[in-house]
């Protein structure tokens, strides 16, 4: 189950906000006897103001979450060790392309304490744990559900398996793509099939011919594969600029095929994915029914 409730967005914000003088924290909600303060809730509504979703309601609503995911986990005998946070904040930091210094210093700018966000992912982390060891269990995906409505999504485009060769007019510096697909183009009106591929990209200056072997259409983008369903043997793609260079696909060879196996294992990874959400939440709330939660 990916970590849910991650910051994003980061680096669009809104004005900055005003930090308060330190003052004693006051405890405003008690979750079984642990307790969520004043200073916890106006972090946590910090945070999320940078997500654009703040609210003192929304964050104490999450606050109390977790600390019924933090119980929960400890009552299963799961830990999660300072290295596990340490890593899930830089692994964020990654993803928004920040140093952990500019990280901290964007939270900082903007009223949050770099604990309160070691406090959500502490937490993430923690229900991560108790759906992978009891919530998983749980869930249940029918395989004959999903193969009768993986059969239903065959179409004429994706009821084919090919054997495929890319050309590739490569653009080492990331530029100059308007030319190198005018050079794309003028191959393609010369290509005469695969076995002559990799003689006619002789005469071009940085183009290259992979044999990517045999895929499904289902294995590929559908724009892609409607455009090779509508060609035959012989034929070849219109260029399409790719990470690094401009792109064209040549069938070198066609078969109809009824495979399912990679429609199914979409609708599977999906369909487990919306189980397991619904069942985590239905165990959530069955902790917070059973719990008691003074104030908030």
């Amino acid at each position: 189950m990916k970590m849910h409730r991650v910051l994003s967005a980061l680096a669009v914000v809104a004005a900055l906000l005003i930090v308060a003088p330190a003052e004693a924290a006051t405890v405003k909600v008690k979750v079984n006897g642990d307790p969520i303060t004043d200073v916890q809730i106006s972090q946590r509504a910090a945070l999320m103001k940078l997500e654009g979703k703040s609210s003192q309601q929304a964050a104490t609503d999450e606050l109390v979450n977790e600390a019924l995911e933090l119980q929960e986990a400890k009552r299963l005998g799961l830990t999660v060790t300072d290295a596990e946070v340490d890593d899930a904040v830089q692994q964020l930091a990654t993803q928004l392309k920040v140093s952990l210094t500019n990280l901290n210093k964007v939270l900082t700018d903007h009223g949050v304490g770099m604990q309160t966000l070691r406090d959500r992912m502490k937490a993430n982390i923690a229900w991560n744990k108790v759906t992978a060891g009891v919530i998983n269990q749980r869930v249940q995906i029918s395989d004959a559900d999903i193969d009768k409505a993986a059969k239903a999504k065959l179409t004429a485009a994706n009821s084919f398996d090919y054997i495929l060769k890319e050309i590739l007019f490569l653009t080492p510096d990331g530029k100059n793509a308007a030319g190198r697909t005018a050079q794309a183009n003028q191959y393609r009106k010369s290509f005469k099939g695969c076995d002559s591929a990799v003689q006619l990209s002789l005469s071009y200056t940085d183009a290259a011919v992979h044999d990517i072997g045999r895929r499904n259409a289902n294995q590929m983008p559908p724009p892609i594969a409607d455009e090779l369903s509508k060609l035959n043997v012989g034929g070849i793609t219109k260029p399409r600029v790719v990470q690094g260079g401009v792109s064209m696909l040549a069938i070198c060879s066609k078969e109809a095929s009824q495979d399912t196996t990679y429609i199914a294992d979409n609708l599977r990874q999906t369909a487990g994915n919306g189980a397991l959400k619904t069942e985590a939440d239905k165990y959530l709330a069955g902790l917070k029914a059973k719990a008691q939660i003074i104030g908030g």
